[in-house]
């Protein structure tokens, strides 16, 4: 696949060891190994307040939505592993994508960045449902909440704490498999709505 085809990768956890950024930097891996250029995103770089309508009216969105907003046009598809909070998203996520959601430029669409960009899930947990109750809720957040297109195929990693070997690598070759599938097919679907397929 082209280099054209740009690639970002984000883990929906700031913890250093957490599952979900080894398994945002293992795909952005897979996607440059299969010649996508990919961009590994850890939110940890670009911290924000929570949320506040107050805030925002007084200052605006912060500098650093306004970073990840332009690395989010950047790219045009967009790779989320998110971890599971008690059966929910990311609070992390949630509140990077809400403030992303505030910034807008002259003339520009609401939601024009997530309207022009083509997601895909993942999620590594030490449970057993791997964090599908998390990704059923970033879907519909995503989906219904910011107009997003998200596709239907996603990756749970259930016992992630095991699943994992000393290099990041996943120690299952078939969960390493359906991860490339999933990332190709994120580079494809990315082409064929920039109308590059």
């Amino acid at each position: 696949m082209p280099a054209s085809t740009p690639l970002l990768f984000i883990g929906g956890s700031i913890r250093e060891a957490s599952f979900n950024k080894k398994l945002a930097r293992l795909a952005a891996q897979f996607a440059e190994d299969d010649g996508v250029s990919a961009t590994f995103v850890d939110l940890a770089d670009y911290p924000m307040p929570i949320y506040d309508g107050d805030f925002e009216a007084e200052h605006g969105p912060p500098d650093n939505a306004h970073k990840l907003k332009a690395l989010m046009q950047a790219h045009l598809g967009i790779f989320l592993a998110s971890p599971e909070y008690n059966a929910g998203v990311s609070p992390l996520l949630k509140n990077a994508l809400d403030w992303v959601s505030r910034v807008r430029d002259d003339g520009e669409a609401s939601l024009e960045v997530y309207k022009t960009r083509v997601f895909v899930l993942a999620a590594a947990s030490p449970g057993g449902f791997g964090g599908m109750r998390g990704l059923m809720m970033l879907r519909q957040i995503l989906a219904n909440g910011l107009s997003a297109l998200v596709l239907p195929d996603q990756l749970v990693i259930p016992q992630a704490n095991k699943a994992f070997d000393d290099a990041g690598k996943l120690v299952d070759s078939g969960q390493a498999e359906k991860l490339r599938d999933l990332v190709q097919e994120l580079a494809r679907a990315a082409k064929v709505l920039h109308g590059e397929g």
